[in-house]
């Protein structure tokens, strides 16, 4: 009766490939075992000695076998041959690693090519075709020599081709071949196995093919379409690779996702997932449904995944992956809002706006002496604590922590010249950041304060300074964030439209007219303050055209349109 056989090559974790042998054969399906020969002879001797007992197992001869060169083509040469003339009564020949793990029961797999007689499953396509290299060679791995190891003399390998591209030295490819590449994990009838094994010009394929880069991707792949009549160009095994084109390994909580593969065969599995081998290495009938292999059920785990590793979370910033500079999926993870020069103009503004909006308002984060969080907190979500120093070491940090940490909460914070403007371009480039500007604001604590009027003079050129470069960042075309800024001067003319245009936008309570209003400071003589700065030689040009005598404010008198960036 025909069968299958299967070729398993072999380095590492040899209990649990003794324990895939034993299972295949106990399906009925012989297996020829290839041992890297970088494995101890001691270890190979009782490996072999385990299995001595077992009439459907071989062993082929050694090879050394390193990735990327012609040792795994010579082992699963060596392999196949064995195979081919130990067991007369095989029709297909399956090529499997040590590290693949059968999905479903043997004689599924006997039936479902024992139904397709003359069909090759091997991946199988031309180098123009080949989406799937990740930082290779595709043509040149034909055409350029490579007679040293990627891993071990990666300097020698790429000083080598680098050579041979300036020289222009390029090979001769075998008359009649046309190069093809593909899963090195196949499944081919005798006839086609043995017409590439017995190929009176297999010396000279052998030849060329020991100097091609990744043979074991190409070899099978290129001499199949020599001799086949019937390539489905597939693997039956289940076998995914990630962005940086290394295979995914599979752990115990992947037995849901393997099962609704419907594949044969999936690899890489870690030794140690004894959940997989326990479930998996079963023959009951009926243990997976009796459907065409179609990896592609899953793939749309794989794409999310890969999404995942190389993007991130939005707004969240990992040890393992700190993106480039503007390369980050989203700078912060939930929408903000800061208010600049508001608390400097408002009696009690904070917990005024935390009741209008339902928000958690902190006061200034950025403040030198302390983080002033929100109800006078020193340790916020994600052990963020009230230390500036700490705050200080990486400010961006801080305020993307505070974000991600919080999420699901909008937070509202105080900015001024007064702060540490680190943040400022992050806060610029961010969508999520919603920033109020009244510019010119943090006068009026220095109008208020009992100060010696030299000081104030030099205090309020140093805040001015500060602020006019941060107003100069806001207005960048860099800038995503969505931004307002009044001068002082025509926003206290009518600031409760203003208010009421800030509070709509944050919009987490039903908008509605505000019935209360934030108490403005009283500014009787705060013109006069600003003349006398000037006065005394200081300019103070971001408050706008504001009288010397200022008369009351006019709540109902509309202001003019704010200074909008987008």
């Amino acid at each position: 009766m025909s069968t299958v056989g299967v070729v398993m090559l072999v380095h590492t974790a040899l209990d649990r490939a003794e324990q895939v042998a034993r299972h295949w054969t106990a399906g009925g399906c012989p297996v020829v075992l290839h041992v890297d020969g970088n494995v101890p002879n001691a270890t190979y001797r009782a490996f072999a000695s385990a299995l001595a007992d077992d009439p459907l197992v071989r062993f082929s001869r050694r090879h050394r076998c390193e990735w990327g060169t012609w040792g795994i083509v010579a082992a699963s040469q060596s392999a196949s041959e064995l195979m081919l003339k130990e067991f007369a009564n095989v029709h297909h020949v399956f090529l499997a690693s040590g590290s693949c793990l059968p999905l479903r029961p043997v004689q599924e797999l006997i039936d479902y090519l024992a139904a397709r007689p003359r069909t090759d499953f091997i991946e199988s396509a031309t180098t123009a075709d080949v989406p799937w290299t990740v930082g290779g060679l595709d043509v040149e791995r034909f055409t350029l020599r490579f007679p040293f190891s990627w891993k071990k003399h990666r300097l020698l390998f790429d000083r080598y081709v680098d050579l041979q591209r300036k020289l222009g030295m390029k090979r001769k490819i075998p008359a009649g071949l046309v190069p093809h590449m593909g899963s090195q994990w196949w499944c081919l009838t005798r006839q086609t196995l043995s017409a590439i094994l017995q190929d009176p010009d297999r010396a000279i394929y052998d030849r060329y093919f020991q100097k091609v880069w990744i043979p074991d991707e190409s070899y099978y792949q290129t001499l199949v379409r020599q001799y086949s009549g019937n390539i489905e160009s597939r693997s039956l095994t289940l076998s995914k690779f990630d962005f940086q084109g290394k295979p995914h390994i599979f752990y115990d909580d992947h037995l849901q996702l393997l099962r609704r593969s419907d594949c044969f065969v999936a690899r890489k599995i870690w030794p140690r997932a004894g959940r997989l081998y326990q479930a998996f290495l079963t023959d009951q009938a009926g243990a997976m449904k009796r459907t065409e292999p179609n990896p592609g059920k899953i793939d749309r785990i794989f794409a999310k995944a890969v999404e995942r590793r190389t993007r991130g979370r939005q707004g969240l910033y990992m040890q393992s992956r700190m993106p480039r500079h503007g390369a980050e999926n989203g700078i912060t993870s939930n929408p903000y809002s800061i208010f600049q020069g508001f608390a400097e103009l408002f009696e009690d503004f904070e917990p005024w706006l935390a009741r209008a909006t339902g928000t958690r308002v902190h006061g200034h984060l950025f403040a030198p002496e302390r983080v002033e969080f929100a109800d006078g907190q020193v340790l916020l979500n994600g052990a963020l604590t009230d230390n500036p120093k700490t705050r200080d070491y990486n400010a961006d940090s801080f305020l993307t922590n505070l974000i991600w940490n919080t999420r699901g909460e909008r937070q509202c914070f105080q900015f001024g010249p007064g702060d540490n403007q680190e943040i400022n371009w992050l806060v610029a480039r961010d969508p999520n950041a919603q920033v109020s500007v009244i510019s010119g604001a943090w006068a009026v604590p220095l109008f208020k304060s009992n100060r010696n009027f030299a000081d104030l003079r030099k205090e309020a050129a140093r805040l001015q300074r500060i602020e006019s470069e941060h107003l100069t960042v806001l207005r960048s075309h860099y800038t995503k964030a969505r931004v307002r800024i009044w001068t002082m001067a025509e926003f206290i003319e009518a600031p409760m439209e203003p208010i009421q245009t800030i509070v709509d936008e944050i919009g987490l309570l039903q908008q509605r007219r505000l019935s209360e209003a934030p108490t403005m400071l009283d500014l009787d003589g705060f013109g006069q303050f600003l003349q006398n700065l000037k006065n005394q030689g200081m300019h103070p040009y971001l408050m706008g055209d504001f009288p010397v005598e200022q008369g009351p404010v006019n709540m109902p008198k509309p202001p003019r349109k704010p200074y909008l960036v987008r």
